[in-house]
């Protein structure tokens, strides 16, 4: 028997408070309609996180979660060496800014150090970037798909040589009002967009699992994705 696919849903007592959660929900079950197993592992601070998981993810949080987050991740240590040995590392707003080289918290704008595990850096923006985000996303075939979701930052984030943008944007703020969204640095993504994102967006989930597995998934049926007509909906509704 396979082993099923381990999904870590790290610190959602801290990460976890935009319902980013559902991230791994939408993970485990396009696997289950393939057939495949898949196991959603929940770790919280002062927990060992599991060194064999396939992807992990994190969740949006305010800046005493973040600082915390960062505290316990680097005490820990796990994150880093499953990334090292190539587990894709999925990270939302609070825990894509955190996953960076520095950011900022509080009124001061307090620098703190990073995981620096993706080459870019936050601090504070002029305005909050706060409504419903569409960009375009290049998939590793070289075609092109919308991305949805609902962003709500203050942090603005700036890519180093070493990231690349996970999407442009058409609609909305994105990393720092420059047209990027995201970062991508290996297997580790970094996005801004909440929804969750991937219930929103099932290519991209998709695109996380081909990492994860080092295989391409076979499409799924279309009666699985009634999804669409509400997806079509968000997407016009928001270039109006």
């Amino acid at each position: 028997m396979t082993d099923p696919v381990k999904i870590v849903l790290v610190y959602q007592s801290l990460l976890g408070i935009y319902g980013d959660q559902g991230n791994s929900l939408v993970l485990a079950q396009r696997l289950r309609w393939r057939g495949l197993d898949a196991e959603v592992v929940r770790v919280e601070p002062g927990q060992p996180l599991p060194p064999d998981g396939a992807i992990y993810l994190l969740g949006g949080g305010e800046d005493n979660a973040q600082t915390t987050a960062v505290r316990e991740l680097t005490k820990d240590g796990s994150l880093f060496s499953a990334v090292d040995a190539g587990a894709v590392l999925f990270a939302v707003c609070a825990g894509y800014q955190i996953c960076g080289q520095t950011f900022t918290i509080g009124e001061t704008d307090e620098v703190r150090e990073g995981l620096g595990l993706l080459d870019v850096t936050t601090r504070r923006g002029e305005n909050r970037a706060v409504g419903e985000i569409l960009t375009r996303w290049t998939k590793p075939d070289g075609t092109e798909s919308i991305l949805s979701g609902f962003e709500n930052h203050g942090g603005y984030t700036r890519l180093g040589p070493d990231a690349t943008p996970l999407a442009r944007v058409e609609r909305g703020i994105g990393n720092a009002g420059d047209g990027t969204e995201g970062a991508v640095a290996g297997r580790v993504i970094g996005t801004y967009p909440h929804g969750p994102v991937l219930a929103r967006n099932p290519e991209l989930a998709d695109h996380l699992l081909e990492l994860a597995l080092d295989r391409p998934l076979e499409p799924l049926d279309r009666a699985r994705s009634e999804h669409d007509g509400l997806r079509h909906e968000r997407i016009a509704f928001t270039r109006r």
